[in-house]
């Protein structure tokens, strides 16, 4: 009886989400702070933040959890949009402008609030994690339209994004493993926290924003 339930027990997609979400958007925000170049964004971005997090929004679709079946999946697609865009543009192939990439980034700083509204209500570290994703992606939009400094801001808020993805991972995990609450997700920051029988899964969480220098690489 207990092996056929063992057996049939299913993975949390989250988890690879989370930590594709959480390294590529780390690795981007090095680079708009220019400790690291543009090749490693552009090949994990392709394979890690995008295809890997997609395929982990497609899984949530099994567990009929929206919310994580639409970041995941979005993001994981915004990532290969992007790397894709940043290709093109090196190649001339359908390439695109500053004018162009700075309304890219106000696109997905909307889509993303919508998902920030939807946070709020699960619990404390996925409300914190949206947050910072959104106040990112807010001070990209001016960084790119006007001062450059906010770009160095946007760069370290979205390192705490990306952390922050990366606690709710470690948390999904380690809370399993340990078989107690090992590292709690906090109360929801508007309402009653949603009670399930698994750790509650976000996107990507993305997660994945972009700025600064991607959007010169863009252009190039």
């Amino acid at each position: 009886m207990s092996h056929a339930a063992s057996s049939s027990k299913l993975c949390n997609p989250a988890v690879v989400g989370l930590a594709g979400f959480g390294l590529t958007t780390l690795v981007l925000q090095l680079h708009n702070l220019g400790l690291v170049g543009l090749g490693p964004v552009v090949w994990l971005g392709l394979i890690f933040g995008g295809l890997a997090q997609m395929i982990a929004g497609l899984q949530e679709m099994k567990t009929g959890n929206n919310f994580g079946y639409c970041a995941f999946t979005s993001y994981g697609a915004f990532w290969i949009a992007l790397c894709l865009m940043l290709l093109a543009g090196r190649f001339e192939v359908f390439p695109a402008g500053h004018a162009d990439v700075g309304w890219f980034l106000v696109a997905w700083t909307l889509f993303t609030a919508i998902l920030w509204v939807g946070a709020l209500r699960i619990h404390g570290a996925m409300a914190l994690t949206f947050t910072l994703l959104l106040a990112g992606f807010v001070l990209l939009d001016i960084g790119h339209f006007g001062p450059a400094v906010f770009n160095t801001i946007a760069a370290w808020v979205l390192i705490g994004c990306a952390l922050s993805a990366w606690y709710m991972m470690a948390r999904i995990l380690l809370n399993e493993i340990y078989g107690r609450e090992l590292l709690p997700a906090g109360r929801a920051w508007v309402g009653a926290a949603r009670v399930t029988s698994a750790p509650v899964t976000p996107p990507a969480v993305a997660t994945a924003p972009v700025g600064g220098r991607v959007a010169e690489g863009a252009r190039a």
